[in-house]
């Protein structure tokens, strides 16, 4: 006769799997999936301000989580797909609906399909990602992170959430916001920041170069991170440019993407948005 534990499980296969959930960096991971659904009521309501703000908000967390769950060892297989949902719910829909709002759902047909090539290329985006999470090269993100995208999107509203409905206005806002989800699928490489180490020491240059960026975002918040998102956005296809044209360099280090076989998995599982899974 066997003997079995009381949930179940039957002692001569080994201990018990350890059960539930780390409760910190998922409880992160829903406040940014909180904060793309505020930002999707906030903008059905005529809040675009608040709407634009919530996704940035959303930013926040998402990048937090990730750092929560490497620095406390609480990686889980439930945290890889919990924070993918919550990336499609805050930088995938909640960007395009907030895009439809403010502005390009004046232009009728036009202005749904804008943001709905954008809510689709934030899907195929991040499963891509977790199909290929161990065969590219860490070193680079293969399309446009989502929160990137998402950044511009918000930047773009928050800069004129009370603009006034205009036709240039809006197919302007179409095709930013259509072009910001095509980035996230295209083959462009783009420089991760994943090897930052947070833990060691920096030079006293680089704390203040972090003051400085802190106080010039706070002057104009909007326009800054719209300016950062849109630089880092833009910097893959010129560089590309620039290689494969001007340099004609060989292999073009941000020439599209080939993936690569047997390449060891790294202590991240990210988007590049989003910080380690947890």
């Amino acid at each position: 006769m066997t003997d079995e534990r009381e949930d179940g499980q039957d002692i001569s296969q080994g201990p018990a799997r350890r059960r539930g959930i780390y409760l910190l960096p998922n409880l992160l991971t829903t406040g940014a999936m909180f904060g793309g659904f505020y930002a999707i009521l906030a903008a059905m309501n005529g809040n675009y301000l608040h709407a634009a703000m919530a996704i940035f908000v959303a930013m926040f967390f998402d990048g937090l989580d990730g750092q929560v769950a490497r620095m406390t060892n609480t990686q889980s297989d439930f945290g890889v797909q919990y924070d993918s949902l919550s990336d499609m719910v805050s930088f995938g829909v909640a960007p395009a609906v907030v895009s439809f709002s403010w502005m390009i759902h004046s232009l009728g047909k036009i202005g749904w399909a804008a943001a709905f090539t954008y809510a689709s290329c934030a899907a195929l985006r991040l499963a891509r990602f977790n199909t290929q999470v161990n065969v590219t090269d860490k070193r680079y993100f293969v399309g446009l992170a989502s929160p990137t995208a998402a950044a511009i999107v918000a930047g773009m509203v928050w800069s004129g959430h009370d603009a006034e409905v205009s036709t240039g206005i809006a197919y302007l806002a179409a095709l930013i916001t259509a072009l910001a989800g095509l980035l996230m699928v295209s083959s462009f490489r783009y420089k991760s920041l994943k090897g930052l180490d947070l833990k060691g020491k920096v030079p006293f240059v680089v704390i203040l170069a972090v003051v400085m960026l802190v106080v010039i975002i706070t002057i104009d918040p909007a326009r800054v991170l719209l300016l950062m998102a849109a630089s880092y956005a833009l910097s893959a296809p010129l560089l590309w440019t620039y290689h494969r044209f001007v340099k004609r360099t060989s292999p073009n280090p941000y020439a599209t993407f080939k993936p690569k076989k047997n390449v060891p998995d790294s202590d991240s599982v990210s988007d590049g948005d989003d910080g380690d899974r947890h």
